[in-house]
């Protein structure tokens, strides 16, 4: 039985620039940088959850032939290969804090739906990254 996600990874084309922009950015916290070889294992997670860390991968070796490797480039750059989503309690609040933090890449400021306000941006290679704050649900009294 799967009883929790431990990590997910996320495709960068540099580890060291992802690293600054997801921890000195957007605020998240690094998590493990391991050398293993020529492999580096490197990740961040939110602050206070060290539950679940988001690997940041580059493609090529010892995971990607160059070939790979170099169709992976463009797919990442061309925003392609998925996101992240995270969740907020003030989005409106964040979007003035990456503003003043030289986030530029919006691509959606915040917004009320349905759901709740949620906003977009896009880190410094192209992948999407979606904050969200959920809409508070009034629990009926019961008696």
């Amino acid at each position: 039985m799967i009883t929790k996600l431990n990590a997910t990874s996320i495709m960068v084309l540099d580890k060291d620039e992802a690293l600054d922009f997801y921890v000195n950015k957007v605020g998240l916290e690094k998590g493990q940088d391991i050398k293993q070889g020529s492999y580096r294992w490197l990740t961040v997670r939110v602050p206070d959850d060290p539950g679940t860390e988001i690997s940041l991968e580059e493609p090529g070796p010892p995971v990607h032939d160059e070939a790979t490797a170099a169709q992976l480039r463009e797919l990442i750059t061309k925003g392609a290969l998925g996101g992240l989503v995270f969740q907020s309690d003030d989005v409106r609040g964040l979007y003035e804090t990456l503003k003043a933090r030289g986030v530029t890449d919006f691509t959606q400021e915040p917004a009320d739906r349905f759901y709740g306000t949620d906003m977009g941006i896009r880190d410094p290679f192209g992948n999407a990254i979606r904050i969200l704050q959920p809409k508070k649900v009034a629990h009926a009294a019961k008696a």
